[in-house]
């Protein structure tokens, strides 16, 4: 079955798995210990370091290994954020960062400090000028993303980071997501990443700190890891994540150019063979194996089961929040359509025969989920009808069926008239405007109801 979801964990790299097995029998000792054994995982180590430090573009020394890239991103922001406290206590992020950094910013404002969210266009791309502008005097530390996990749009790392620069602060990169395809743009105080994005074992984090950048760990001090990883080191999958970044780094344009091909099919096919798509993202700065799409009329969990069943493994919004019942945080924040999203993320190796695959089985799967759900059929609304203003109440119903009942009795109204939807499922908030722009029709606003939202839609043709 393809497996098209490398952006959550990408499959173990070849090289990994032999680096893995050899470290098992080499490097199990405590690489603090000064007899034989212990300087041989001591060797293998450094080596694991220094290959990851230049992947990243920094000292050996700069460089931690933690248990996994959230906790890089926990003890990054924390530690930063004690080191500059006499500067101040806020904090600036994007509005579409990893729930990773999202998580530790409502962590330091229930402590007491200020959080500044910037937000993004509808491609996902925060502007350099609004994130200067949110920088202040009392700015600890900043956050920005070099690509979005879920849509795949690159962020203008370097713009940011001479903004911060001028600014006097420190920028935390978070390239878990990028780091495999390529050197983050330099001026990045701290990085981080994780291994399991590039094809290396789970477990494996990373954390770069520039000399000079004030930075004080917090927690129990531990003589590991210069004080900011403690516990004992997974040194065989440290020594894996370090082997299969180098290889993955060295055929990375290749594979780069040969998987955005692919995705580039992807993106301008299935508008063509599925009605009423939305492709989101930016369409030429994002990461070359990544796409996103969203389909009217469809439950996106729904639409991830049916195309399991067909025989792909895709994901649906957000890793870190399809569990829940809200949209995903960054297409919230993007304003684009939510319900029946799909994150295609192809792993090394994809072939083009799955992808045309994938095209072929698509289009069947998204009308069988339209049909059970009794989505319409036709773009076009039926004739108009005489009454001026229609109620459609849809409380207690998931999305997309706010929808699917809003195109049912548009045509009920008159061009001009008015169709109130009552909803309490907050993804309408996002599908209803997206399903105006989609039909031409005009998004009056929303307004608080008794119980839920009321949202008003006004039609155009």
């Amino acid at each position: 079955m393809p497996y098209f979801d490398a952006a959550s964990a990408a499959p173990l790299h070849p090289v990994a798995r032999q680096a893995l097995l050899a470290a098992l029998d080499e490097g199990w000792a405590d690489p603090a210990r000064l007899y034989r054994e212990g300087r041989r995982a001591r060797l293998l180590l450094d080596a694991a370091r220094e290959a990851a430090a230049e992947a990243v573009g920094c000292r050996p020394d700069e460089l931690v290994f933690t248990p996994s890239g959230t906790r890089a991103l926990h003890d990054g922001i924390a530690g930063a954020l004690a080191g500059r406290r006499r500067v101040g206590r806020h904090l600036v992020v994007s509005a579409v960062e990893h729930s990773a950094v999202l998580h530790s910013a409502e962590a330091l404002q229930a402590a007491g400090g200020s959080v500044t969210e910037v937000p993004v266009d509808r491609t996902g791309r925060v502007g350099p000028g609004a994130f200067a502008a949110a920088l202040r005097p009392d700015t600890a530390l900043a956050a920005l993303q070099s690509a979005n996990h879920e849509v795949g749009t690159e962020q203008p790392v370097a713009e940011v980071a001479g903004a911060c620069r001028e600014a006097d602060v420190p920028l935390l990169v978070d390239a878990a997501q990028s780091l495999g395809w390529g050197p983050v743009p330099g001026g990045w105080s701290l990085l981080t990443a994780s291994a399991h994005k590039w094809g290396g074992p789970s477990g494996v984090g990373l954390l770069a700190v520039r000399k000079g950048v004030r930075f004080a760990a917090q927690g129990p001090a531990d003589e590991r890891e210069s004080g900011r990883a403690p516990g004992f080191p997974a040194l065989p999958a440290i020594v894996a994540a370090a082997a299969s970044l180098r290889a993955v780094r060295q055929e990375a344009t290749a594979e780069g150019a040969r998987l955005r091909a692919l995705v580039e099919r992807v993106r301008s096919r299935v508008p063509e063979l599925v009605p009423d798509v939305e492709v989101v993202g930016d369409p030429v700065r994002r990461l070359p194996h990544l796409v996103t799409f969203s389909c009217l009329y469809v439950d996106g969990e729904t639409l991830l089961h049916a195309l399991e069943r067909a025989g792909f493994s895709v994901s649906s919004g957000s890793s870190c929040t399809s569990s829940t019942l809200k949209p995903s945080h960054v297409l919230r924040a993007m304003g684009v359509l939510s319900e029946g999203n799909v994150r295609v993320s192809l792993p090394w190796g994809t072939t083009e025969a799955d992808v045309e695959r994938f095209l072929e089985v698509l289009p069947g799967t998204v009308r069988a989920v339209r049909e059970q759900l009794g989505a319409p059929t036709g773009a076009a609304p039926a004739p108009a009808g005489t009454a001026p203003e229609l109620v459609v109440d849809s409380l207690g119903k998931r999305c997309p069926i706010p929808v699917i009942e809003l195109a049912k009795v548009i045509g009920d109204v008159p061009v001009g008239g008015l169709v109130t939807v009552l909803s309490d499922d907050e993804a309408a908030r996002l599908d209803i405007p997206a399903w105006c722009g989609m039909r031409g029709q005009e998004y009056v606003g929303e307004r608080p109801a008794e119980r839920g939202t009321a949202y008003r839609v006004r039609r155009l043709s």
